[in-house]
C-alpha cells in the first residue's frame, strides 16, 4: 500500500536524546547528565512565574518587546536586532532553516552539541565535520573545511559536551578567515560560566559584522530550563528572515515573566557563577588525582567536566556504577565519546559523592578528600 514518505534527509536523522532521569530500575536518582542549575532557580524568577498564572487565556507577546529590551538594556544591545525562541536550540534551527538547504554544507566541530547535526539534516543540508585538536576547536580545521557550498559554522563556545574554550584570538582569526556568505554561529549557551573577564568577543562581532550570530540562553545558569527561553543577536538582516520562519508564540507568558525577574536577580547569578567556579576546579583537582588509573578530566569552562577513562575502567561501567551509587551522569557513545561521562557540576553533596564513587570503583580507595576551594 502507497504511504507518505519523508524525505531522505529527515530519516538520516539521529534523534535527539536527553539526559536520563531515573535509574535502570527506575529508582529516581541524583540528575548530573543535563546541566541543570544545582542552584535551581531565583526566587524571584519562581515568583513573577507564580504570579503570571492569571494570563492563562492570553497569547504572549509575539514581538516578545519586554524581554528583548531587557536583554538589549543588560548587554548594550539593539532591541530590534534581537531574536527569542524555544530555547537557544530552536534559534539554532531557525539559523539553518532561514541559510542552508539541499546542495549546501554546514560545518561543526567533531564532538560539537547534537542539535547541530539535527538542525543541518532537517533542511536537507549537508554536514561537514572539522577535526578536533585533543576534544577543542581547531580554527585551521574548520577554515580548511571551507568551500563555496559552505553556509553555516556552528561553534559552541564553551563546547558542549566538551567543555573546552576557545579564546577571542582564535574565534577573531576563524571570522577573519572566512569569506562574507558563511554564518558564523557562536553557541553562548554556557558563556556566563567562564571564569575570569575573558570572553571570545562573539557578541562585538555580532555588533559589528555582517555574518555573525551569537545565541543564549536561559536554560543554565538562570535556572530556567523548564520554560525554554532563548535568544540571538546579529545583523538586522540575518534576524530578519530568521523572523520570517519563527514561531510566533514560541515562548509563554510565564516563561518571559520568570526570565524578566532572573535577569534583574544579579545575586542569584553571582552566587551561581560563584558555586560552579569552586566546586569545577575541585572536581578537576579531584579527577587529576585519579590519573594513575587512566581517568582524566578534559579542561573545562562551562557547568559540566567531560571525563575520559583510558584504564581499565571504562566508561561504560563508571557510568553504571555511578547509577548504582544514585547519580545518573551523561554517557556519549553516540557522540563518538564511548570513553567519555559528561559529569554537572552539582551541590557539594553531589560532587563529593560522584568522585567518592569513581574513588571506589577506580581502585583509588576512600582516600582524603581535598577541601574546597
Amino acid at each position: 500500500m502507497n504511504a507518505p514518505e519523508p524525505k531522505p534527509w529527515i530519516m538520516a536523522i539521529d534523534p535527539y536524546k536527553p539526559g536520563r532521569s531515573t535509574t535502570d530500575s527506575g529508582a529516581k536518582a541524583v540528575k548530573l547528565s543535563s546541566n541543570e542549575n544545582p542552584l535551581g532557580t531565583s526566587p524571584a524568577a519562581r515568583q513573577a512565574f507564580a504570579s503570571a498564572a492569571h494570563s492563562l487565556e492570553r497569547y504572549p507577546d509575539a514581538s516578545g518587546t519586554e524581554l528583548r529590551d531587557a536583554i538589549a538594556a543588560i548587554h548594550g544591545l539593539d532591541p530590534a536586532r534581537i531574536i527569542y525562541g524555544n530555547g537557544s536550540d530552536e534559534v539554532l534551527h531557525l539559523a539553518a532553516g532561514a541559510f542552508a538547504g539541499p546542495g549546501d554544507e554546514v560545518i561543526y566541530v567533531n564532538y560539537g552539541f547534537t542539535v547541530y547535526p539535527i538542525a543541518t539534516r532537517r533542511v536537507g543540508a549537508t554536514p561537514v565535520v572539522a577535526p578536533d585538536r585533543d576534544y577543542a576547536t581547531d580554527v585551521d580545521a574548520i577554515l580548511a573545511c571551507v568551500t563555496e557550498r559552505t553556509k553555516i559554522i556552528f561553534i559552541a563556545n564553551p563546547n558542549n559536551p566538551t567543555g573546552t574554550y576557545a579564546p577571542r584570538a582564535e574565534i577573531e582569526r576563524l571570522h577573519a578567515g572566512l569569506p562574507g556568505h558563511v554564518l558564523l554561529v557562536l553557541d553562548h549557551a554556557y558563556a556566563e560560566y567562564i571564569e575570569g573577564s575573558d570572553d571570545d568577543g562573539g557578541m562585538a562581532l555580532a555588533k559589528t559584522a555582517s555574518n555573525v550570530l551569537v545565541t543564549r540562553t536561559f536554560s543554565k545558569m538562570f535556572g530556567l530550563a523548564a520554560e525554554r527561553i532563548g535568544w540571538g543577536y546579529a545583523a538586522e538582516p540575518i534576524i530578519e528572515a530568521m523572523h520570517r520562519i519563527r514561531l510566533p508564540f514560541s515562548i509563554t507568558i510565564a516563561g518571559t515573566a520568570a526570565a524578566l525577574a532572573a535577569l534583574g536577580d544579579t545575586g542569584f547569578v553571582e552566587h551561581t557563577r560563584a558555586h560552579n567556579a569552586e566546586w569545577r576546579r575541585w572536581f578537576a583537582g579531584e579527577i587529576a588525582k585519579l590519573g594513575n588509573a587512566g581517568i582524566r578530566a578534559v579542561p573545562s569552562q562551562a557547568n559540566f567536566v567531560l571525563v575520559l577513562f583510558e584504564g581499565e575502567l571504562t566508561a561504560e561501567a563508571a557510568y553504571k556504577g555511578l547509577m548504582d551509587a544514585g547519580y545518573i551522569v551523561r554517557w556519549l557513545p553516540g557522540q563518538g565519546l564511548p570513553h567519555g561521562l559528561r559529569i554537572t557540576i552539582g551541590t557539594e553533596d553531589d560532587n563529593r559523592g560522584v568522585i567518592a564513587a569513581l574513588r571506589r570503583m577506580s581502585g583509588a580507595g576512600a582516600g582524603v578528600e581535598a577541601d574546597a576551594g
